[in-house]
This record gives structure tokens, C-alpha cells and sequence, in this order.
């Protein structure tokens, strides 16, 4: 089965503040769904059209499980309390069958 990971690229951050209280409220959510951070702020060089912004990647043990976790009400609670405070591209993807 492949792993899911959610991938979030940062355009803007407007409010530090609400990026924070969406953090804390996010690991929660990603920790008790079984989801490990890869990948959390850093360094980036960004390439092509990308920008050198807050970059965000979270491995789940499965696709469906990293769907069903960005679906679920405790992450859209999440999302409600970041609200304006950021712009992001946020995506889930399917990793490689091993």
C-alpha cells in the first residue's frame, strides 16, 4: 500500500500569529492520525515559478488515511483558525508502491 503525503507550499504568510495557533492545532491533528512531519519551515531554494516560502510535507501511512485526516473535522477546525493568516498551494498525493 502507498504511503500519502500531504505537501503544502506557502505563497504568503499574513498573520504569524494565526499561522501559529493553526500549528499547534495542526500537529495534534497530524500526530494522532498516525502522520509524521518530513518536512516543516527551513531553508528553500526555489526553482522555475516556485516560491522561497514556508514549505510543508507530512507522511501518512496511507493515501486514504492522509485524505481522510485532510477531510476530517479536526483538521477543517485547523483550517478555520489559520483562515487569512497564510496562502498556500496544499495538496495530497499518492506515494510509489515500495
Amino acid at each position: 500500500m502507498a504511503k500519502g503525503y500531504w505537501v503544502a507550499a506557502y505563497r504568503a504568510v499574513h498573520d504569524a500569529n494565526k499561522l501559529s495557533a493553526y500549528g499547534v492545532l495542526a500537529t495534534q491533528v497530524v500526530k494522532a492520525a498516525g502522520g509524521k512531519f518530513l518536512v516543516r519551515g527551513g531553508a528553500v531554494v526555489a526553482f522555475q515559478e516556485g516560491l522561497k516560502e514556508r514549505t510543508v510535507v507530512v507522511e501518512f501511512p496511507s493515501f486514504e488515511q492522509a485524505l481522510a485526516t485532510f477531510q476530517g473535522e479536526a483538521y477543517q477546525k485547523a483550517l478555520t483558525v489559520l483562515g487569512d493568516g497564510a496562502e498556500r498551494d496544499a495538496r495530497v498525493v499518492a506515494g510509489l508502491d515500495d
